[in-house]
């Protein structure tokens, strides 16, 4: 029952963010690439480096000098890190990228980035959690919690069963759910001004043997990914307004329509009707409201009930690549509200072994 919600409805990558460089978010992306370069150290079977190609038609928003520029900024805030190698594909070699239109094609960049399994990811860390002591109770619903002087009083459910908890610092890590449990917790200032934001993935029959492809939309020119993912095709994502409750997020037919058209403008082989339709999915983003969801921050958000020794804290954003950093952030927020306590482990070297 881990990774129910967003943890398994993800682009399963752990990569950079180059698309933010086009918004100015160099901290993210340097942030991003560091927390990747870390995870392909320490969990090797979770995390693998893929090739990731980028092509370049005459009717390509972006174009060759700019995605020239923007690899080699990316390469830098690397730290030029061998990962962080890019170059173009010979000519010749195109004939081996799974059937990629070649009228029109111009050129075709190749960098590196990284894929996971983003369950088994979240069911790798939270073992690793148990083992040095942490207590998980699953099936349990949090119903509220009135802030104290020292601390907070928390009423949970489990089954039929209700009980009452304290603890020093209550954290808010849910999500989509986020604003909702924050609305459940008195004594707190109001939540930031979020607004959900869903993204659809398509699970296709057909593969992609020789890596990960970045393509443009022809529609709106956002960014679409075309993995290869256990013996299918990965396709995604959207960026979708929702207002409903977060468990009700699905995939909606004119989402569909647009990534299977992106699909057949780039892989004609694959045009409509010519694939089958294995499965599709949506998560939810929590971006802050207003504006285009494509150019909005994806910063981390920690909203806290004050501004030292806190007792609550929520987490309102971020992406999936950031999550040990997010949660090193967290602890160090609230280290004045706790106990000393001996060390245990240091996360940028503990190691994360697969549980399945």
């Amino acid at each position: 029952d881990l990774a129910h919600g967003p943890s398994s409805r993800s682009s399963k990558l752990i990569h950079g963010g180059l698309r933010y460089l086009e918004t100015g978010q160099l901290r993210l992306v340097r942030e991003s690439l560091m927390e990747r370069q870390l995870l392909l150290r320490l969990a090797p079977e979770l995390v693998r480096l893929r090739p990731f190609f980028v092509p370049v038609y005459a009717t390509t928003r972006r174009r060759p000098w700019q995605l020239w520029a923007g690899l080699s900024l990316y390469a830098a805030l690397g730290s030029l890190a061998p990962a962080t190698r890019f170059g173009t594909l010979p000519r010749r070699q195109w004939g081996r990228l799974d059937g990629l239109e070649q009228d029109g094609l111009q050129q075709v960049f190749r960098y590196f980035d990284a894929q996971t399994d983003d369950a088994r990811l979240t069911r790798a860390v939270t073992a690793s959690a148990v083992r040095l002591g942490a207590e998980l109770a699953l099936h349990t619903e949090f119903v509220e919690a009135d802030v104290a002087a020292d601390g907070v009083a928390m009423v949970v459910r489990c089954g039929d069963r209700g009980e009452e908890l304290r603890t020093r610092v209550l954290v808010n890590a849910a999500g989509p759910w986020a604003p909702r449990v924050a609305a459940r917790i008195r004594g707190t200032p109001s939540a930031p001004d979020v607004e959900l934001v869903q993204g659809t993935h398509l699970l296709l029959a057909g593969q992609m043997r020789a890596g990960i492809y970045y393509v443009e939309s022809p529609d709106d020119g956002r960014a679409v990914f075309v993995m290869p993912w256990k013996g299918t095709i990965l396709l995604g994502t959207t960026e979708t307004l929702y207002r409903g409750d977060p468990e009700d997020v699905a995939p909606l037919p004119q989402e569909t329509d647009y990534l299977l058209r992106v699909l057949a403008h780039y892989f004609p082989a694959y045009g409509r009707g010519a694939t089958r339709l294995l499965g599709a999915f949506a998560g939810l983003r929590v971006l802050p409201r207003g504006g285009r969801a494509f150019g909005r921050s994806r910063e981390t958000l920690l909203h806290t009930d004050r501004g030292t020794a806190p007792r609550t804290v929520s987490i309102y954003g971020g992406k999936l690549t950031g999550w040990r950093s997010t949660a090193a952030r967290v602890l160090e927020r609230i280290a004045a509200s706790l106990p000393c306590r001996e060390v245990l482990a240091d996360t940028r070297e503990l190691r994360l072994d697969p549980v399945d």
